[in-house]
This record gives C-alpha cells, sequence and structure tokens, in this order.
C-alpha cells in the first residue's frame, strides 16, 4: 500500500513552502528517518525526513518550487505500484480538514549566495582548519554536501566542515569560496556583478505581517528616558555572586512583566469584534538571524525570576541562529521587546507585532550630563519607545504602563519582592 507525504506545515505561520532540495529520486529505496528533502519555510530551512520504508514513486513538488501545505509532495510504496491511480484516488477522497503532517526535522541555515565583490573588493581565502577523515582517509561529509561538491566540481579537501566532528555539510558547500591567488598575494576582482536572489518564505511572512500591522494598526509612540544608575549598581551586586550572569535586558523583560500585572490593558490584543485582555503574560524577545527575525517566547515572565529568564534568553538566542527553534518557542506572545541597545542604537521605534497591542523599543546606556539637587553631573541614561496600537492602547493608558516600568526600574530591587 502506497503512503502519500504532503507538504508539512512547519510553522505557525506557513501557508506555503519551497522544496529547496531533494536527497533522492525517484526509484530509489527510503527507509523511515532518511532525509527526504529541504523545506523552506517562513521561518528556516528544515530536513524533511521520512516516516516510511518503500521506494520513491513520485515526486509532486519538483526543486525550488513553492507549494501549499498540504500539497502532495511524494508518494513511497512498493516498485511498480499505479501512480496516476494513487493521484487519482487521492485527489477523490481530498481531505476537508487540514491534514497536518508531524514532522522530524532537523533545521539548518538556510543557504546564503555571496554578491558579487565590487572593483578593488579583495577575495580573502578561508581560514586554515584540518579536514576530518576517517581511518581510510574518507572525509566526513553528509551525502548531500558530497553530492552538491561533486556537482559544482569542489574538491572537499579544501573545504572546512563545521558540522558536529567537523563533518561538512550543506552550508559549507553553500559559503565555499576558492582562494585564488600565489603565496601570500590577494586577487582583486575588477568586474562588477550582482545576484538577484529569491526572497525567503520567512522575509515573505516578515513583510506581510509587519505592513499589515503597519498600515493597519494606527501606531502612536511613546518615550520615556530611565535613569539606570540604580539598576548598574543592582545588576553588578547580583553578578557578584558565583555561577549567576544577569544582563540589563533581563531586568527589563523582568520590570516589564511586572508593569503588565497592573496594567492589563497593555496586555491586549486586537481582535476585530473583540478586545481580547490576557491575564497571562508571555513576553516575546525579538532576535536578529541572518534572514530577518525571530521572537521567542518567555512565558508567565512575571512569575519568573532573573536567573531563569536569563538562561531562556540565552537558549533562545542559541537556537534562533542554529535554527533550532520549535514553533512552540515563537507562539504566544501577549506584549513584545526589542532590545538594539547592544548594537549601540540609542533610540528608536518598533512596528508593533501583531496580535500584541504595544512593543517596547530598548535603546543603549549612554553616559550624559544629567541634573540632580540643582547639580550638574554625570548620569546613565536607556531610552525607551512604547510602540502603540491606538485601537487598544489610549496615550494615558500606555503613559501610565511606562510610569510603572520606569518606577521598576529605577529601584530595581523592587523586582526581587
Amino acid at each position: 500500500m502506497a503512503e502519500i507525504v504532503y507538504m508539512p506545515k512547519l510553522s505557525d505561520t506557513m501557508t506555503e513552502g519551497v522544496v529547496a532540495d531533494w536527497s533522492v529520486k525517484v526509484g530509489d529505496e527510503v527507509s523511515s528517518g532518511e532525509v527526504l528533502a529541504e523545506i523552506e519555510t517562513d521561518k528556516a530551512t528544515m530536513e524533511f525526513e521520512s516516516f516510511y520504508d518503500g521506494v520513491l514513486l513520485h515526486i509532486g513538488v519538483e526543486k525550488g518550487q513553492t507549494a501549499p501545505v498540504n500539497a502532495i509532495l511524494a508518494i513511497i510504496g512498493e516498485k511498480g505500484e499505479d501512480v496516476a491511480k494513487i493521484l487519482a484516488d487521492a485527489e477523490k477522497n481530498k481531505p476537508t480538514e487540514e491534514k497536518v503532517e508531524e514532522v522530524k526535522s532537523t533545521p539548518q541555515p538556510e543557504p546564503v549566495k555571496v554578491v558579487g565583490a565590487p572593483k578593488s573588493t579583495p577575495v580573502a581565502a578561508p581560514v586554515s582548519k584540518p579536514v576530518v577523515a576517517d581511518a581510510n582517509g574518507r572525509i566526513f561529509a553528509s551525502p548531500l554536501a558530497r553530492k552538491m561538491a561533486n556537482d559544482k566540481g569542489i574538491d572537499l579537501s579544501s573545504v572546512n566542515g563545521t558540522g558536529e566532528n567537523g563533518r561538512i555539510v550543506k552550508r559549507d558547500i553553500d559559503h565555499y569560496v576558492p582562494y585564488v591567488g600565489a603565496g601570500n598575494k590577494r586577487a582583486f576582482v575588477g568586474t562588477e556583478s550582482f545576484t538577484d536572489e529569491p526572497v525567503s518564505q520567512m522575509r515573505k511572512v516578515i513583510a506581510q505581517r509587519l505592513s499589515e500591522s503597519k498600515f493597519t494598526a494606527p501606531h502612536f509612540y511613546l518615550t520615556q528616558n530611565i535613569d539606570m544608575e540604580n539598576a548598574i549598581a543592582f545588576r553588578k551586586q547580583i553578578n557578584s555572586v558565583e555561577g549567576v550572569k544577569v544582563s540589563f535586558n533581563d531586568i527589563v523583560i523582568k520590570a516589564v512583566a511586572l508593569s503588565l500585572r497592573e496594567h492589563p490593558t497593555v496586555n491586549s490584543s486586537w481582535l476585530g469584534d473583540v478586545i481580547r485582555r490576557n491575564d497571562h503574560i508571555h513576553i516575546g524577545v525579538a532576535v536578529a538571524v541572518d534572514e530577518g527575525l525571530l521572537v521567542p517566547v518567555i512565558r508567565f515572565a512575571d512569575g519568573k525570576e532573573l536567573t531563569n529568564i536569563g538562561a531562556e534568553v540565552k537558549d533562545f538566542a542559541i537556537k534562533a541562529k542554529t535554527k533550532k527553534l520549535q514553533p512552540a518557542d515563537w507562539e504566544g506572545n501577549t506584549f513584545t521587546i526589542s532590545n538594539l541597545g547592544m548594537f549601540g542604537i540609542e533610540q528608536f521605534t518598533a512596528i508593533v507585532n501583531p496580535p500584541d497591542s504595544c512593543i517596547m523599543a530598548v535603546g543603549g546606556i549612554k553616559e550624559i550630563p544629567v541634573v540632580k539637587n540643582g547639580q550638574i553631573v554625570p548620569g546613565n541614561v536607556m531610552k525607551i519607545t512604547l510602540s502603540c496600537d491606538h485601537r487598544v492602547v489610549d496615550g494615558v493608558s500606555g503613559s501610565l504602563f511606562l510610569n510603572t516600568f520606569k518606577e521598576y526600574m529605577e529601584n530595581p530591587a523592587t523586582l526581587l519582592l
């Protein structure tokens, strides 16, 4: 009996997927757990594994093609089965309810194309690292990486493996740049060129969702200056404890969470016919990756200690950059924080992240002259800007929330009460 493999839904916002590559071809024997294809979603490019043993009888979506969730991706069965009849029966018995594959997947970094160098730009040699091989001299490389290298004429011995235990994987072939030149001389490319890259699923969804938010939700912005002197001393004292490491971002998350307890209007969502007042507090923390932005969620942040929040944020950041975040990690936010202070940005505004009604943009801590007790003295100030959806949050509601947040940040010991 043949089994039909459908295009899986790999994220909550995914409506279609792109087959980045097939690891097998029609007629090949496949086993359960073997990688069939790489699927590009709005969140990541993931290896999609077979759930069945048999022969690959049919490929429904060719490499580079886009197909909606639940489209027929492939058929696996016994050699000689009537594929045309299987497809006809599948069309006749097409389910009316959404069928979602349960997917065991290993997220892989999305391929990055190197844009041609401008005039007088040196092409640097890759850093030399030992190539890992077995006792017979066979270089450790995934089947897909080996095939890609063969197709491109790349010598695997010149490729640095970044996979587990030095294994060469797909991304190493994608990013491979051969060394040009002799001795210590550098070769300079004098030809102007460019590469048009297809828009990734992640970037498409970011563009769609944020455009809808910006042009549908009436935004307004509230900016507040936070005196960070006490927060700096508070963090220094906490981090003096052996094994404890708390960041300013962790303190901001906790202060936001406790402020939302007191101002539930800000912890709400516009749903068209109703405004949802969330009793739980789930803080989305924006994390930048090469392809865009992911927002993993710190759940029930108001009830967590600073050290727990810090550990979760670090774990999410690693998972985001290695494409290991799962849908459950980025769903359910009720408020979002975007922090660019660590990149030297003093102040900025952010677009509300649906379904939230507010997002807080956090700038860096800057040492400036301030007036205290009638005297000009050195001070450390952090600027934050609250973007609000005016359909849910009014100016007074947003201002009261920021005043509470300011009180917590300027008296950080109250975060521990």
